[in-house]
C-alpha cells in the first residue's frame, strides 16, 4: 500500500475496479451468448420460444450492452492516468501492449452498438410481434458476436499483459494472431466440433 493516498491514487483505484467489473459483466455476457445461448435457444420449443426468448434476451443485452461502455469509457480514463498523462503512448512495451488491448476493446464496443444491438432489437420486436424475422439480422449480430469472441481473447491477453508480459510490436502481432486463433477454435469446438458435449 503507498505510503500517501494522493488523489489520483484512488481516482486510478476506482476506475480500475469499474473497469474490472464492468468487463467481467461485458465479456461474461458475451461468452454466454457465444456458447451457451446460441446452441440453447433453437432447442427450445417453438411455442415456448417467443414467451422466453424476448424476455431473456432483452435483459441480457441491456447488461451488455451498457458494461462495453462503461468498460470502454473506464479503460480510457485508466490508460490516459498511467500512461498518456506521462508522456507515454508507444514509448514502453507496456504502453504498446495496453495500446493494442484498448484499440480491441473498443472495436469490440462499436460492434456490439453498430451490428450486433441494432439487429438483436429487431429480432426481438419480430419475435414479441410475431412476425418473421429477417434472416440476415440474425446472421449479421451471429458474425459480429463470433468476431467479438474471438476479438476478446487477445484483447484479454494484452490486458493482462501490460503489467506482466509487456510485448514490443512484433510480439503483439504474434501473440494477437495466436490468442485469436484459440479463440476461434474454443468457438469451433463449442458450437461446430461437439456441440452435443457442451
Amino acid at each position: 500500500m503507498p505510503e500517501a493516498m494522493t488523489g489520483d491514487y484512488v481516482l486510478l483505484m476506482l476506475f480500475r475496479w469499474f473497469h474490472f467489473l464492468a468487463g467481467i459483466t461485458w465479456i461474461g455476457l458475451l461468452y454466454f451468448l457465444n456458447l451457451i445461448n446460441v446452441r440453447f435457444s433453437p432447442s427450445l420449443d417453438a411455442a415456448i420460444r417467443p414467451q422466453v426468448m424476448p424476455q431473456l434476451l432483452s435483459r441480457v443485452l441491456a447488461w451488455f450492452r451498457h458494461s462495453a461502455w462503461v468498460t470502454v469509457v473506464a479503460g480510457f480514463v485508466l490508460i490516459y492516468l498511467s500512461y498518456w498523462n506521462h508522456g507515454d503512448v508507444v514509448t514502453t512495451n507496456s504502453a504498446k501492449t495496453i495500446l493494442m488491448g484498448s484499440i480491441l476493446g473498443t472495436l469490440m464496443a462499436l460492434n456490439v452498438w453498430v451490428f450486433i444491438w441494432p439487429n438483436q432489437k429487431k429480432i426481438i420486436n419480430a419475435m414479441r410481434t410475431g412476425t418473421a424475422a429477417d434472416p440476415a439480422w440474425g446472421r449479421v449480430a451471429l458474425y459480429v458476436s463470433r468476431t467479438n469472441f474471438t476479438l476478446s481473447f487477445p484483447m484479454l491477453f494484452f490486458m493482462g499483459g501490460a503489467s506482466h508480459f509487456p510485448l514490443d510490436w512484433a510480439g503483439i502481432v504474434i501473440c494477437g494472431v495466436l490468442a485469436s486463433v484459440i479463440g476461434l477454435l474454443v468457438w469451433n469446438t463449442v458450437q461446430r466440433w461437439a456441440p452435443s458435449k457442451f
